[in-house]
């Protein structure tokens, strides 16, 4: 079983609505592997020039800005590696899937009106099975990190990976009652390992966090943006 848990950042926000209509892109895909429910360390990570500026209000919940943006890839420029990282994935899961795939809808439709992101790929929301688990209750991902006990302590600002990473951590704990991604106890990418070759030892699970490089990294990122 291979699962791709994902998040994008957009040029705008959400308000009751999926704000396509009006425009808005995706600027950031952040992109985490599971294998048999266990990750890989096989990430997808990317910032994309809109042609487009980002909203101010978009910019306090992200910190991405239009200087920032201004040499990065299109879309069209990524849309063949994207492809590729998510070639043969069983499941797609994102928190609010609906959000997310409208912009990726949206993201073919002006690259070459391909099918849609649901003809491609099996779509999980993690906000409908949470809802489900805990109805009446706060489900957004901070709420849930909270709940579950996974530590989003270097969540300053919303970041695609860095999300990705923490959704794992939820999903998992959601889904099957595991405590944590032990990001120690890798399992190989398919990728990486030869056809038909399925990992034999996947380790134990252990409570564990975004590693310590990843939070650094995710605050260099920060910086750099806060700096253009």
């Amino acid at each position: 079983m291979r699962q791709i848990i994902f998040d994008t950042e957009t040029t705008g926000m959400n308000k009751g609505g999926h704000n396509v209509a009006e425009g808005h892109r995706i600027i950031e895909i952040g992109c985490v592997e599971l294998v048999n429910r266990l990750p890989t360390g096989n990430h997808f990570h990317v910032y994309l020039k809109p042609d487009r500026s980002v909203d101010p209000e978009a910019v306090n919940v992200h910190g991405i800005t239009d200087e920032f943006l201004a040499d990065k890839p299109s879309f069209k420029e990524i849309a063949g590696q994207l492809w590729a990282y998510l070639n043969g994935a069983d499941e797609l899961i994102a928190h609010n899937m609906a959000f997310d795939q409208a912009f990726f809808d949206e993201e073919i439709r002006l690259l070459d009106g391909g099918s849609p992101l649901a003809d491609r790929f099996h779509l999980i929301d993690s906000l409908e099975i949470a809802r489900e688990r805990h109805p009446g209750q706060r489900n957004n991902l901070d709420a849930l990190c909270k709940r579950y006990n996974v530590d989003n302590r270097s969540r300053d600002l919303h970041g695609a990976l860095l999300d990705a990473e923490l959704l794992a951590e939820v999903y998992l704990r959601l889904t099957g009652g595991q405590n944590s991604l032990d990001l120690s106890m890798q399992a190989p990418s398919p990728q990486a390992t030869a056809p038909g070759v399925i990992p034999e030892d996947q380790g134990s699970w252990v409570i564990a966090s975004v590693s310590e490089a990843e939070q650094a990294e995710h605050q260099r990122i920060l910086a750099e943006i806060g700096r253009q």
